[in-house]
């Protein structure tokens, strides 16, 4: 592991996955559930009903006020969360690239399972190999290595399509680590299944500088790194512009479509400073707190 990744780890234990919905699970966890429960940090007293536990009756506050009161307690729930990395062909077109959402990746699972979470990995195609469930800070570095060197597919795959053969049943969190390069259709398809779960989306777009402020210019061949379909254009200042415009469109587009249907959306480039977007950033738009 480089220096710079064992620097981070330790800035990531103070972090956790921040997640509206407080559903109880069925497992114990390190947050606090919205609902009163059995873990052993107190939180007030109410007037006993019946059908309550007895053993939680309070016989000190009965012996002042002649009344029955029980103890409540907040209950410490595990949140699941699924980490779903686009590993197509065209996240591993630029290297660069591909780095930056492997490592994002790597860090918010690193930070799930040391918030005591329960975590679903998974790299998206539906060839690419490299699933990881697991549950414990024990996990963490492990998991966060096993990230960092996943392979993708090698195959033209969908990957908004391959989630959608996913089961994704328990999950209350799904963080979506995708360029955002395949039809809105496919996503809005994706984020109709995900609502419909009760699943909070958030969307994290990786895109290369390169991808965003293309630089070259002149006679070019450029390859659909998908379909391996090639198409010879001449570069000039119009078709770079003409293409920033349509860029600028799909992405407002799939902000909306996050929007509709109440999900977060972040944009990152490869050139960003990875700790800046993982403390600043995703605090600050709420995937983390």
């Amino acid at each position: 592991m480089r220096s710079g990744h064992e620097m981070m780890l330790g800035r990531l234990h103070r972090r956790k996955l921040y997640v509206k919905t407080r559903r109880r699970g069925t497992q114990k966890g390190s947050r606090r559930a919205g609902k009163a429960g059995t873990s052993l940090e107190f939180s007030d007293f109410r007037s006993y009903q019946p059908g309550d536990d007895i053993r939680l009756i309070d016989w000190n506050i009965y012996g002042r006020t002649q009344k029955h009161y029980i103890k409540r307690f907040l209950d410490e729930q595990e949140i699941h969360a699924a980490i779903l990395l686009d590993a197509t062909l065209s996240m591993q077109a630029l290297d660069t690239k591909w780095v930056r959402a492997k490592e994002i990746a790597a860090a918010l699972a690193y930070i799930a399972l040391n918030g005591d979470d329960r975590l679903t990995f998974i790299p998206v195609s539906a060839s690419a190999a490299g699933k990881i469930t697991r549950k414990g800070t024990v996990y963490a570095k492990n998991v966060f290595n096993s990230i960092l060197s996943v392979s993708g597919s090698d195959k033209p795959e969908s990957f908004t399509e391959s989630i959608l053969k996913e089961s994704l049943k328990h999950t209350q969190t799904a963080i979506l680590i995708t360029d955002g390069m395949e039809s809105l259709e496919g996503f809005e398809a994706l984020f109709r299944k995900l609502a419909g779960l009760r699943i909070e989306g958030k969307l994290i777009q990786v895109l290369s500088r390169e991808e965003v402020f293309p630089e070259k210019t002149g006679d070019l061949m450029l390859i659909d790194s998908e379909t391996g379909q090639s198409v010879n254009v001449s570069m000039h200042e119009n078709v770079i512009k003409l293409y920033q415009k349509r860029l600028d469109s799909h992405n407002g587009r799939l902000e909306d479509l996050c929007r509709k249907y109440g999900f977060t959306y972040i944009t990152v480039t490869d050139a960003d400073d990875l700790q800046q977007f993982i403390f600043h950033t995703c605090t600050a738009k709420k995937v983390l707190e």
